[in-house]
C-alpha cells in the first residue's frame, strides 16, 4: 500500500471516528449525561482526532533532487510539477505545505530582513499583515507551479548584509557561498514559506516541510531546535552516485543525528538511481553497486540498511504521470512510499489511537458512574416504597417528615464540601503557578541574558544546564503536589461517600513527569546547536536573540500542555462532585414528590413503584447503549467490515 493509500486510510478512520463522536455526544444529550467533565472529555477527543498533524520534513544539501521527490510522492496527481525542482530553480528557504480550512488558497511569504529584527517565526506567523501574499488555484496546476516558483527567489547582497543576514562568516570561508563578478552574495529572497491549499494529504492533517541546505539550516536556529525536532519522520536525502558527501555529513550531524532518542522516524534515500543504470553493466551489477551504496550511507550514518532507500524520483514522477509500471516499479519510489506508511504513518496512528482509546475508557467511566448513581437511587427508592406496602397515612407521613429532615441535613452540609472544594483550589493555585508562564520566563531569563551577551559565549553551555535542571526540578515538584492533591481528593472523596453515600471517585492524576522527557529532547538539540560550527553566530546579538526567543516558544508549548491536562483533571473531579450534589437533590425531591402522591391516592404506590421499575429497565439500556457507541469508537478501519468503513 503506497503512502497514499495508507493516508487516505487515515483520513477515512478520523473521518468515522469524528461522526461516531458527534453522535455519541447527542445521544449524552438526549439523555441529560452530557455534565461539564464529560463535555470538556468529549471536546478534547474531538480537538485531538481533529488537530492532529503529522509533519514529514525533507532535508537535504542542494542539487540532492528533495523538491522532485516530494512532487513525485505527493504532487503526481497534477501531471506536472508543482515544486520547483528544475536546474537552478529550487527551494531556496524552508518552506511548509498544510491546509487550514480558515484560510483561502495562498502563499505567504516572510522576507529575509526580518532575520535583522529579534521576533521569532512563531511570532511572525501571528503577524499575517508582515508576509507578502500570493493566492493560489489549486484547480491549475500551471497557475500554482508558478506560483510556488517564489520559493526559488534570491537576492544579491554585499558582504556586510550577508554576514548581518548570517551567510556570510569570514572564520569560516569554507561554508560560505560564492562571491559573484560584482562583488555580491546570492542569498534567499525570504525566509520563510507556507503554502495553504486543499491538496486531499493536507487537507487530512499532512504537513510538508521543504528545508534549503545546509547554510541556509543553520542561519534559521528556530528550524533547527523547533521545527525539525518536532516533525513526525525526516527524510534525508542524498546522491546515489556519491553517497555521504562532507556537506551532507555535517547535515546529519549538525541538526538530524540528534532529533528524538528513537532513530526509527528517519528514513535515508538515495536519489538519482537512474544515473547508475548503465547499458555497458548488467541490471545485477548496477544493482550491486545501489546495494552497496546503501550500505556504505547506512554504516556511516549511524542506522539499519533497511532505513536507507535507493529510488530516482525523477523517473518516478514520470512514471506516475504517464501510468508506467514497469519505470515505476524500477524507480523503487513505491517502497519509499510503503515505508513512509508502514513506518511514520503506523507508528503516529498507534500513538493516536493509544491516546484516543485512553480518553474514550474515561468517558466512559466518567458516564457510566453517573449513570450508575441513578440506577442506585431508583433502588433505593424502590425499596422506600414497598416498606410502605400496607402501612397507614400516619407512617407515611413519617416517612415524608423523615427524608425532608434528610433533606435540611444534606444542605446543611454545604459548607463541609465547600470546604473541600477550598482546599482543593489552593493547592491547585500553587500547581498551575509552578507551571505559569511567569514563572517559566523567570527561570529561563539567567540563560536569556548569557545568550544575549555579547562576543563569544563561553559559559552559556553552563547556563543551558543550570537552566534545565531548575526546569526538571520544577516539573518534579508540580509532579509531587499534583500527587498530594490526589491523595487529598481521595481521602475526601472517601469521607464523602462514607456520609452522603456518593460514588465519587478520585480521576487518574496528571503525569507531569512525562514532560521531562520533552525537556530533555530540547536542551539536546540546543546543546547540539552551540557546536564549535555555531559559535560565531551565537556571538551576533541578533541571531542569539532569535535562539532565545525560540528556545522559549518550545518550552512555553511543553508548559500549556501540561498545564492542559492539569484542567481537564481538575474538571473532572470537580464535575464529578457537582453532578452527585445535582443528582442527590434531585432524588430528595423525587422521593418526596412519590410519597405526596402516595398520600393523595391510594393506588399511587404500586403505580410508583412500576415507574421506577421502568426508569430502572431504562438505564439498563442506556448503560448497554453507552458500551455500544464507545466500542464503535475504539474500532481501527481495518478492523471493520469493508461495508462500515465505508459508511
Amino acid at each position: 500500500m503506497s503512502f497514499n493509500q495508507d493516508f487516505d486510510q487515515h483520513g477515512a478512520w478520523r473521518k468515522q471516528f469524528a461522526l461516531r463522536l458527534r453522535l455519541l455526544s447527542e445521544w449524552l444529550a438526549d439523555h441529560d449525561l452530557m455534565d461539564p467533565g464529560v463535555r470538556d472529555r468529549l471536546e478534547q477527543l474531538q480537538a485531538q482526532v481533529k488537530n492532529d498533524k503529522i509533519m514529514v520534513a525533507f532535508v537535504a544539501e542542494f542539487s540532492r533532487g528533495k523538491s522532485e521527490l516530494i512532487n513525485a510522492v505527493f504532487f503526481a496527481g497534477y501531471g506536472r510539477r508543482i515544486m520547483p525542482a528544475s536546474a537552478g530553480r529550487t527551494t531556496m528557504c524552508p518552506t511548509e505545505l498544510g491546509f487550514d480550512a480558515e484560510v483561502s488558497p495562498c502563499l505567504r511569504l516572510l522576507p529575509i530582513e526580518t532575520r535583522l529584527q529579534p521576533q521569532s517565526l512563531l511570532d511572525w506567523r501571528n503577524a499575517p499583515d508582515k508576509w507578502e501574499r500570493v493566492d493560489l488555484d489549486v484547480n491549475d496546476p500551471k497557475q500554482l507551479a508558478k506560483a510556488i516558483q517564489k520559493v526559488a527567489e534570491v537576492r544579491r547582497v554585499s558582504k556586510s548584509e550577508a554576514t548581518a543576514l548570517g551567510f556570510w562568516h569570514e572564520n569560516v570561508p569554507e561554508d560560505n557561498p560564492l562571491v559573484g563578478s560584482d562583488g555580491l552574495i546570492e542569498v534567499p529572497k525570504w525566509r520563510h514559506a507556507l503554502i495553504n491549499m486543499a491538496h486531499p494529504l493536507l487537507k487530512q492533517g499532512l504537513v510538508i516541510l521543504d528545508t534549503p541546505g545546509l547554510n541556509a539550516i543553520g542561519a534559521e536556529p528556530e528550524l533547527t531546535v523547533s521545527l525539525l525536532p518536532q516533525a513526525h519522520a525526516v527524510v534525508f536525502i542524498l546522491a546515489a552516485d556519491t553517497g555521504v558527501t562532507k556537506s551532507d555529513l555535517a547535515i546529519w550531524r549538525q541538526h538530524l543525528a540528534v532529533l528524538g532518542e528513537h532513530n526509527g522516524s528517519r528514513l535515508v534515500v538515495l536519489n538519482k538511481i537512474d544515473t547508475m543504470w548503465d547499458d555497458l553493466s548488467t541490471p545485477e551489477q548496477v544493482q550491486l553497486q545501489i546495494a552497496s551504496q546503501r550500505s556504505d550511507s547506512a554504516d556511516i550514518l549511524g542506522l539499519s540498511t533497511h532505513q536507507v532507500l535507493a529510488v530516482s524520483a525523477q523517473k518516478g514522477l514520470l512514471a506516475k504521470v504517464n501510468g508506467d509500471d514497469t519505470l515505476l516499479d524500477a524507480s523503487n519510489l513505491m517502497a519509499l512510499e510503503a515505508a513512509l506508511g508502514e513506518g511514520l504513518l503506523g507508528q503516529r496512528r498507534r500513538i493516536l489511537r493509544s491516546v484516543v482509546a485512553s480518553g474514550i475508557q474515561s468517558l466512559r467511566h466518567e458516564t457510566g458512574r453517573l449513570v450508575h448513581t441513578r440506577l442506585r437511587d431508583l433502588v433505593e427508592q424502590v425499596q422506600e416504597l414497598e416498606g410502605l406496602r400496607g402501612k397507614n397515612a400516619g407512617v407515611i407521613k413519617q416517612m415524608r417528615l423523615r427524608i425532608e429532615q434528610e433533606q435540611a441535613d444534606f444542605d446543611a452540609s454545604g459548607a463541609k464540601i465547600q470546604a473541600v472544594r477550598s482546599v482543593h483550589l489552593r493547592l491547585l493555585k500553587d500547581l498551575f503557578a509552578l507551571l505559569s508562564s511567569t514563572h517559566l520566563k523567570a527561570e529561563v531569563s539567567e540563560l536569556a541574558r548569557a545568550l544575549k551577551q555579547p562576543g563569544i559565549k563561553l559559559g552559556v553551555r553552563r547556563a543551558y544546564g543550570q537552566t534545565f535542571e531548575r526546569l526538571r526540578a520544577d516539573l518534579e515538584r508540580s509532579h509531587k503536589l499534583a500527587g498530594d492533591i490526589q491523595l487529598m481528593l481521595e481521602g475526601s472523596f472517601k469521607g464523602l461517600n462514607a456520609e452522603y453515600g456518593f460514588s465519587l471517585q478520585a480521576p487518574t492524576p496528571p503525569q507531569l513527569t512525562h514532560y521531562v522527557r520533552e525537556l530533555d529532547l530540547i536542551e539536546k538539540s540546543h546543546l547540539q546547536y552551540l557546536s564549535l560550527g555555531n559559535t560565531l553566530r551565537l556571538a551576533q546579538p541578533d541571531f542569539a536573540e532569535r535562539l532565545a526567543r525560540a528556545l522559549m516558544s518550545r518550552l512555553r508549548g511543553v508548559y500549556d500542555t501540561a498545564v492542559n491536562e492539569v484542567e481537564l483533571w481538575n474538571k473532572s473531579a470537580a464535575s464529578q462532585l457537582d453532578a452527585q450534589l445535582r443528582e442527590r437533590r434531585r432524588n430528595f425531591s423525587r422521593r418526596i414528590e412519590a410519597v405526596s402522591r402516595i398520600q393523595q391516592a391510594a393506588g399511587g404506590l404500586d403505580e410508583r413503584i412500576r415507574e421506577l421499575q421502568s426508569l430502572q429497565a431504562d438505564l439498563h439500556s442506556v448503560e448497554v447503549k453507552l458500551s455500544e457507541l464507545t466500542d464503535h469508537l475504539l474500532v481501527a478501519p481495518e478492523e471493520e467490515p469493508a461495508s462500515v468503513a465505508s459508511a
